[in-house]
């Protein structure tokens, strides 16, 4: 079986485009260390560093523009998709879109950079209307700098990185065992990450049944909307609600009746920005806060059973 460094020497542009498709595509495996290493064989000789950087740009285009399509088409949809197949916290995408929002398709040139925010960066562009080229401006720029910073970094260490190969060679099929063992760990790592956060924000929520009993019964709710202000811009808010203002959220409580049933809503996978918000008024003294189960989703889907448009809930304002 050949070894890690015989891999690398014979097909390593290969190897960059695939890994770096990979992660590109939203899966949690590390690509930029690898155009770290390729960097230092390439200041040997052993491959090319123009074909690794060409390698990387592509495969981030292929992948860039899938989800800028898909995020044109599905919108807001393809988002909490991501951030399922994610393994960081839920809080992933919600934490994120705003930035995108604030800084606009120029993001994406450093978007590559900052964990978190590439994989929503390119839905992002298509699900509020960038255009395609502008989009792909941004992108081939974005890739050709992080790409090139890997390699770069690569070529400035490679004595350092080089002696690590060399111990890595003489371990034959051990250093690629070894590898994979360590990124087995990596993804073990981030999947009890996000096992952890959402037991931390484990909260009894309210269920769309529920919900509607309370308002048929005559109990006007309190009904917050969580979501970031970008979600917010994709989809329309349940009527009567309040948006949450998170900069100012001892004021925003202020003026609200803690003896009212308080209704937190997000667009979020695992309601996870919801149960935080419903924790902070609980924290504040509004014991009857609870999230809403399924979100707007859960809200638009009781809509359609129902068949009627919803009330504004003239309490809630």
């Amino acid at each position: 079986m050949p070894n890690l460094f015989e891999l690398l020497e014979l097909y390593g542009v290969l190897i960059v485009f695939a890994i770096v498709l990979v992660e590109q595509g939203g899966l949690p495996i590390p690509a930029f260390p690898l155009l770290v290493v390729s960097g230092a064989l390439a200041v040997t000789g052993a491959i090319s560093w123009q074909g690794c950087i060409a390698a990387a740009v592509f495969a981030c285009l292929i992948a860039d523009y899938f989800w800028f399509s898909a995020g044109r088409f599905y919108g807001s949809r393809v988002l909490r998709l991501l951030c399922k197949i994610s393994l960081s916290p839920d809080s992933c995408v919600s934490q994120t879109e705003d930035k995108f929002a604030r800084f606009g398709p120029k993001s994406l040139i450093v978007s590559k950079f900052i964990p978190g925010f590439n994989i929503v960066a390119s839905p992002m562009s298509g699900a509020l209307g960038v255009g395609t080229g502008r989009f792909l401006a941004f992108s081939i720029t974005g890739s050709l700098l992080w790409s090139g910073a890997g390699v770069a970094l690569g070529a400035y260490f490679h004595r350092s990185i080089d002696q690590l190969l060399t111990i890595m060679s003489t371990m034959g099929a051990t250093a690629l065992m070894v590898v994979l063992g360590l990124l087995g760990l990596f993804v073990l790592y981030k999947y009890v990450e996000r096992v952890r956060f959402r037991r931390s924000l484990a909260l009894e929520p309210i269920s769309m049944v529920q919900f509607a009993s309370l308002i048929d019964a005559g109990v006007q709710p309190i009904i917050i909307d969580a979501r970031s202000l970008t979600a917010q811009h994709l989809e329309a808010a349940i009527p009567g609600a309040l948006i949450y203002e998170a900069c100012d959220a001892h004021r925003f409580m202020a003026g609200l009746d803690k003896e009212r049933h308080v209704v937190v809503y997000c667009s979020c996978p695992n309601d996870v920005t919801a149960a935080q918000v419903a924790g902070q008024f609980l924290a504040n003294g509004f014991h009857r806060a609870r999230p809403l189960k399924g979100g707007l989703d859960a809200w638009r889907a009781h809509q359609g059973q129902a068949g009627t448009p919803a009330p504004l809930l003239p309490g809630a304002s």
